[in-house]
């Protein structure tokens, strides 16, 4: 099934045969843009809204959703710089089609490599010089408008200079493969010189370049601040699609993302494809590849991962259908149909190996869709009649619609899964036999938190990080509420403590938990509100559970609200990414930001020396059993991170364990794993070490067995 990821930027050749939206003016979404071949997917069939495609979109009023403005008004927009006396050299060019013709205003002439009489080879560059120093937050890449393709970039690099000779990298990635305007905005930084590196042609067509505008803009944010204390921002990475679904390939460490049928919306499916996209942590390149053998748009599905390190992705747009990624031969394959079709659901591993599945009334009809389990080794699917939905329903204002999405589900000891939120009243769901349901109090005074987040930071000592949150899922204000959830044997009820706000209200954040045992929060908009950047919090916290206190780090450049992510690499970071899929509305995100957290660099904002794994003793280790670390020198702290999945604020799969050394013989360590698969629950796991400033190595991936 190899073939299936190596087709990349060749399967953007085929997506141009799909139902993209051409770009309009600004203004509200019309149904007919938001909802693009609804007619074969109409809302009645799939059990949804009986208004989409008429009046909603996701549950959202069409006249709620801005449209993307028209090139034109982007180009000339107040932030634009004007390109007046700016020069521009290129390395290749076609007699007829000269560089300059890509600062010239001018939307119907462009710029091509060089075709005849020599054909230039790839890659190309073009370099601008504003002529003068600018705080710059972003540029455009206008694609030929003539009608023909040649020479759209794929495959690029964003650089920026202040002298013309020392470039600093601020994007990178793949542009999908149409005419439509590109947008690359990165972390503020001063500039003079602008220069775009064309690695491949989007569409595989020959080894051209075309370019028929080039913008650049000034920041609508001040310049950082200097990384002590509070990180860093790297360079942009472009994405052909809007990354709303995100893993980690353990047996490669690349992040794998996906959007829907279609890289721009989820409307219209026709439920039989899924586009994704690779980031190669390595050789930094993005490819993509269309899957089709499950028959599944794993758009709004259900996402965690199994014991054998598998990403099990259920219902969404394809309702009931599941789908198995298996990093190792790089492969999806199809699963079980489920009992109860469903869109929104969260699910969760437990400590037999099962997937426990609940919630989800936003495809599949509305209401009753109470639990079911999904054993991965015998492929098949169970109804639980004793776990009822119910209990954990919101007092959402759209009803079921909404009440039942997005659990905040933790698989636990002896086969029980914990619902934190996102209603305020918890509930322990026990796995084995019919299933039960037994409450667990309320999270506090706490309402309920639509939206936001939970992150079990220490599972041995079983705590959970619950943070804002809203109401209602739309057109809700957000909360700052901050809580931490002790559990112990279930189905006791736990301890539920209320802890410091954190600064900024926050629906539709990621949180995302660190080698350290801190908690990164990042994105999120103080008023929910799906398809808007209206009241983005560019700002993160950290939350540090020595002191129960967040501290504020450095904003990020581009809001990450409804349908974005976030997700630990194996290198320390975090990217954050995605937002939107709506079409051709104005929030559409097609990239990630990886953040560098503060533990990675000095007091002084230089970066730190890191520690180094040399070795582990074992590829797998049983519950309970003992593997030894290996390191270049001495290190003071051990922790195991799962591997991990997310969409839409949720994310099941990550917890952290602490590991103390039971031996020491002079930098190899042994380590034991905690003797309950309910707290080292089976599974990819991340073995970091830390030195004695904090500072954690690269990972290496280690698997958790049963037996």
């Amino acid at each position: 099934m190899k073939d299936q990821r190596t087709l990349t930027l060749l399967c953007l050749s085929f997506l141009s045969l799909l139902p993209f939206l051409p770009l309009v003016d600004p203004k509200p979404l019309s149904a007919q843009a938001a909802n693009a071949g609804a007619n074969s997917n109409a809302a009645s069939a799939q059990g949804k809204l009986a208004s989409e495609g008429t009046t909603t979109f996701d549950g959202v009023s069409l006249a709620a959703i801005q449209a993307a403005p028209a090139p034109e008004a982007v180009m000339a927009s107040a932030a634009s710089i004007s390109q007046t006396g700016w020069t521009v050299v290129c390395d290749t060019a076609q007699a007829s089609n000269p560089c300059g013709n890509a600062i010239n205003g001018n939307m119907n002439d462009f710029w091509h490599s060089e075709y005849t009489p020599t054909l230039a080879p790839l890659p190309h560059t073009i370099t601008v010089d504003m002529k003068q120093s600018y705080t710059v937050g972003s540029i455009t890449y206008l694609p030929r408008q003539d009608g023909q393709s040649n020479g759209n970039i794929g495959q690029h690099t964003i650089q920026l200079s202040t002298d013309g000779t020392t470039f600093t990298t601020v994007g990178l990635g793949t542009y999908i493969d149409d005419k439509s305007l590109k947008t690359t905005t990165f972390t503020p930084a001063s500039a003079r010189y602008v220069r775009i590196i064309a690695s491949s042609e989007a569409g595989n067509r020959g080894p051209w370049t075309s370019m028929a505008e080039l913008n650049v803009y000034t920041a609508s944010q001040a310049l950082p601040p200097g990384p002590a204390g509070k990180g860093a921002w790297g360079p942009t990475i472009d994405f052909p699609l809007v990354p709303t679904s995100a893993t980690i390939e353990y047996s490669s460490g690349n992040l794998l993302v996906w959007s829907s049928y279609n890289p721009s919306t989820f409307g219209g499916s026709n439920n039989v494809q899924t586009l994704t996209a690779t980031y190669n942590l390595g050789t930094q390149v993005v490819t993509s590849a269309l899957i089709t053998n499950t028959q599944h748009d794993m758009f709004c599905e259900g996402l965690s991962m199994d014991f054998s390190g598998r990403a099990i992705a259920t219902g969404g747009n394809s309702d009931a259908s599941t789908s198995l990624y298996d990093s190792p031969s790089n492969s999806w394959s199809k699963g079980a149909l489920m009992n109860i079709p469903r869109g929104y659901q969260a699910q969760a591993t437990t400590s037999q190996g099962n997937i426990f599945i609940i919630g989800a009334s936003w495809s599949g009809g509305q209401g009753g869709k109470n639990g079911e389990l999904y054993n991965p080794t015998a492929n098949t699917m169970t109804l639980l009649s004793g776990a009822p939905v119910t209990p954990m329903l919101t007092a959402d204002a759209q009803g079921v619609y909404r009440a039942d999405n997005h659990g905040m589900l933790f698989g636990w000891r002896n086969a029980y899964v914990f619902q934190a939120g996102p209603s305020k009243a918890m509930n322990w769901y026990l796995t084995t036999g019919a299933g039960s349901q037994a409450a667990a109090g309320t999270r506090g005074n706490d309402a309920d938190a639509m939206c936001g987040n939970a992150a079990m930071y220490d599972a041995v000592a079983g705590k959970i990080l619950v943070v804002g949150g809203s109401p209602s899922y739309q057109s809700s204000t957000a909360t700052s509420n901050a809580h931490i959830i002790t559990l112990g044997t279930p189905p006791a009820v736990p301890v539920v403590t209320t802890i410091g706000n954190m600064a900024f209200a926050r629906a539709f954040a990621n949180s995302i938990v660190m080698p350290d045992g801190t908690v990164l929060i990042v994105g999120g908009q103080v008023t929910a509100q799906p398809f808007s950047d209206d009241t983005s919090q560019l700002t993160p916290e950290l939350f540090n559970p020595a002191t129960n206190t967040f501290t504020q780090l450095a904003p990020i450049a581009i809001p990450r609200n409804y349908h974005s992510i976030g997700i630990l690499l194996p290198d320390g970071t975090v990217a954050s990414g995605g937002g939107g899929l709506c079409g051709t509305c104005a929030t559409n995100h097609y990239d990630i930001q990886i953040l560098r957290p503060p533990y990675l660099f000095t007091s002084a904002g230089a970066l730190a020396a890191r520690p180094t794994i040399t070795a582990i003793s074992v590829a797998t280790v049983k519950v309970g059993g003992t593997f030894t670390v290996t390191t270049g020198a001495a290190v003071t702290g051990f922790s195991l991170i799962r591997l991990t999945s997310t969409t839409h604020t949720v994310n099941t799969d990550q917890r952290r364990i602490v590991l103390t050394p039971s031996g020491t013989s002079g930098t190899t360590y042994t380590l034991a794993v905690p003797n309950d698969a309910g707290v080292a629950l089976p599974g990819a796991w991340y073995v970091f070490v830390l030195n004695s400033a904090g500072v954690p190595s690269v990972a290496k991936t280690i698997k958790i067995t049963l037996t």
